[in-house]
């Protein structure tokens, strides 16, 4: 019921690359009782990926391996894992055909390069449900090996599809284990700090985290029991203690993103929405856009950047933009009603800021950012300072706009500004 995660590439130890795979896995196999008790990066080659897996094969009953099966010159894990595990290379038939058909659909010829996926450890047996991700399989030393690719969306495929089917297979008596997500927006991390302190003596055995995850945090509430029944009936309780106590804080349990959740509440009260970005410069529509069935709500929306197109787009006075300037409460109310009529939705939403690193003044600096909401009968707006980089400060913006859509249409109060 125990194993270790390996993750190997340069691009993980020299820091260019977020360790998603191993965060993932983790959260996958402890999901389903099964218990995770070292994660490894190492880079690619030879003495580090020899000497841990010598270590995971003393100390785990099952390892996952992931990265270095490509076509690239530093996919070396195959070769790596023959050495190691003194298994010569020799050629997958089965990955060999599947190679030539993915070569054939694109007018390709298999090179070298290519060919060079299909040569596995001996004895290893081929990871491929539906041909859609490829990676191997062996047992050495009673332990269980799954060599998975780093190509984050292959790997997570293969370790819902077969590593943990599989594993799960082979014990007849696993604790049940279950765990929930809730996303919070516009607490900070000692407030939230402070709140668990709140609720030491509420939780019982359900482990809680909380994890940054910029610019929401994530809470977590894992336990680990004998039945679902007890399980699920006490993570019930404990989650509802939360929700009182951070209340409209949360916006989402599990994988739903804010733009998700502001799309259903207004599908269900069937209401449209436009929008009209400045410094946010059409972030704010992409990520209502990636959401499917947006069409149903979102009218539409205007990059209003300069004074000009605030002017001839959203019909922003001048007499507005001469006296406040174009980052003020004053020109976001205008905005928020120009878009509304302009494209007849029951909602207009407007953003107008100083995202920087330049722009700032003594009275107006960096991070400064004006978000309006103009409804059928209302007009509302208010100024928020925002910190960190030019993108930091659009990412807050921008979900700090689309959580004054949640708010209003579920009749909950906008979060303080300045």
């Amino acid at each position: 019921m125990y194993g270790e995660i390996i993750t190997i590439g340069d691009e993980l130890t020299s820091g260019r690359t977020l360790n998603l795979n191993g965060w993932y896995a983790a959260g996958r196999l402890t999901a389903a009782g099964l218990k995770v008790t070292r994660i490894t990066s190492v880079g690619d080659n030879y003495p580090m990926v020899a000497e841990a897996l010598e270590r995971a094969l003393e100390n785990s009953r099952f390892i996952i391996v992931t990265g270095g099966l490509g076509s690239t010159q530093d996919d070396k894990t195959s070769e790596i894992v023959a050495k190691a595990l003194n298994r010569p290379l020799s050629l997958d038939q089965k990955m060999f055909r599947l190679l030539e058909e993915y070569a054939k659909a694109r007018g390709l010829t298999i090179t070298s390069s290519l060919e060079k996926m299909a040569w596995m450890p001996n004895g290893s047996r081929l990871l491929s449900p539906e041909g859609r991700a490829c990676g191997f399989c062996l047992v050495e030393k009673g332990v269980r090996l799954y060599f998975l690719p780093g190509v984050p969306e292959q790997m997570r495929y293969l370790m819902d599809k077969v590593v943990i089917p599989e594993l799960l297979s082979f014990y007849d008596e696993i604790p049940v284990t279950r765990s929930r997500i809730l996303k919070l927006y516009g607490l900070t991390e000692p407030h939230i700090a402070e709140m668990f302190r709140e609720l030491e003596d509420r939780t019982g055995d359900v482990v809680l985290g909380f994890y940054p995850q910029f610019p929401e945090i994530h809470i977590t509430l894992s336990l680990r029991g004998e039945d679902e029944a007890t399980v699920s009936g006490e993570l019930d309780r404990v989650e509802a203690e939360i929700r009182q106590v951070m209340g409209t804080y949360i916006f989402a349990q599990g994988n739903e993103s804010m733009e998700e959740v502001m799309g259903r509440l207004l599908v269900d009260r069937k209401l449209t929405l436009s929008l009209a970005e400045s410094c946010t410069g059409g972030l704010i529509g992409h990520r209502i856009t990636n959401v499917s069935g947006s069409s149903e709500y979102f009218q539409g929306g205007i990059v209003c950047y300069s004074n000009r197109a605030k002017i001839q787009l959203l019909g922003v006075k001048e007499k507005t933009l001469e006296e406040h300037g174009a980052v003020s409460e004053a020109t976001a109310r205008e905005m928020a009603l120009g878009i509304r009529d302009a494209l007849g939705a029951d909602l207009g939403l407007a953003v107008t800021g100083i995202a920087g690193p330049t722009g700032g003044t003594p009275q107006k600096p960096v991070g400064m950012v004006f978000i309006g909401l103009a409804t059928g009968d209302k007009i509302f707006a208010k100024g928020y300072r925002f910190w960190g980089t030019r993108e930091e400060v659009k990412q807050q913006s921008a979900t700090m706009a689309l959580d004054w859509v949640r708010r209003y249409v579920t009749n909950n109060p906008f979060l303080p500004g300045i």
